[in-house]
């Protein structure tokens, strides 16, 4: 059962959502502990153990989510809880592209439908693990980030470029006048 005063703040929230997105950036309730709630890499959210099978409660829950520092929260206008994020807390699930060269824009598209053209202000950065392996991230909005699937990387790739960015040669992308390098062109292979 989800705490009752994190209940009651999200009635408000619903009722404010039909206006926009709420200013969770003002609220400044106190702090109220951790909750048995978790969002699993691929975007799955959890509540003690189980999924979270009602898609538009996950869209309430993500609309009041904010980063502080390396720590998420909900966030209500009464209540600020604690939940745990295993990799980056949104999935961006596909895109759309516009135009081409330096004039591209590339729309991302998130699983709680979210949407965002990658700019300055929310830039794709590309970490590459341990493993070789890369994982794509597209910012959204307040510092929270989506990670970018595989179908939609794959295609992104697709789109890629070489480029002089910074004194060296990458491979990366443009959208909205912005290079985001991916790789530098000589560790393609």
């Amino acid at each position: 059962m989800i705490v009752k005063p994190l209940a009651e703040g999200l009635a408000a929230v619903q009722s404010a959502a039909k206006k926009g997105p709420p200013p969770v950036h003002l609220w400044h309730p106190p702090f109220c502990g951790d909750i048995d709630m978790r969002i699993a890499r691929d975007g799955t959210w959890f509540h003690e153990g189980s999924p979270i099978g009602r898609m538009p409660m996950v869209k309430l829950f993500s609309s009041i989510l904010r980063r502080e520092g390396d720590e998420y929260f909900l966030v209500t206008p009464v209540e600020k809880v604690r939940i745990r994020v295993d990799d980056a807390p949104m999935v961006a699930v596909d895109f759309e592209v516009e135009g081409e060269g330096r004039g591209q824009l590339l729309r991302f598209f998130t699983k709680t439908e979210d949407e965002v053209v990658a700019n300055a202000a929310n830039p794709i950065r590309v970490v590459i693990g341990a493993e070789g392996k890369p994982s794509p991230y597209v910012h959204i909005r307040a510092g929270l980030e989506a990670l970018i699937d595989r179908k939609s990387f794959y295609r992104l790739m697709e789109l890629g470029v070489h480029t002089e960015h910074q004194g060296i040669s990458w491979f990366g992308l443009w959208s909205d006048g912005c290079f985001f390098p991916v790789i530098p062109s000589l560790d393609l292979r």
